[in-house]
């Protein structure tokens, strides 16, 4: 029997069979994260309402997971428009990170040309044992 476990909490976002997370021993990694509205598939029409979404979506798995902010090692972004998104990106990191001298690794890359989302994500968590 695998050890490896779920993670949906009470929000699954995904139409395809894959989870909002998994989690294997005390590693945890997300399934691609994008900015809809709690509950629906529908997009806030601007970046900052996306982003706001994702790291909601992001609090709600590692929480799910058993984990909290803190246990993530790295966040993983893809925007439409890198260079200008990340404002955006620095304005909810600095809430759910505040400590500069505790912050997951970041790494931001352009999305695809016809993405819907104007931001996703993913990230990498290890808990406590």
């Amino acid at each position: 029997m695998s050890n490896r476990r779920s993670i949906n909490g009470s929000r699954a976002r995904h139409e395809n069979p894959i989870p909002n997370a998994s989690r294997v021993g005390n590693i945890v990694m997300s399934s691609v994260i994008s900015g809809t509205n709690p509950g629906t598939r529908d997009l806030p029409p601007d970046l900052a309402g996306q982003m706001r979404n994702v790291f909601l979506h992001i609090r709600h798995d590692i929480e799910a997971a058993g984990g909290t902010p803190d246990d993530i090692i790295k966040i993983t972004f893809w925007m439409q428009d890198p260079a200008t998104g990340r404002a955006a990106i620095n304005d909810e990191w600095v809430k759910m990170f505040p400590s500069a001298d505790s912050r997951p690794a970041r790494h931001t890359l352009p999305s695809g040309g016809n993405a819907r989302a104007m931001v996703t994500c993913e990230f990498i968590a290890v808990l406590e044992t």
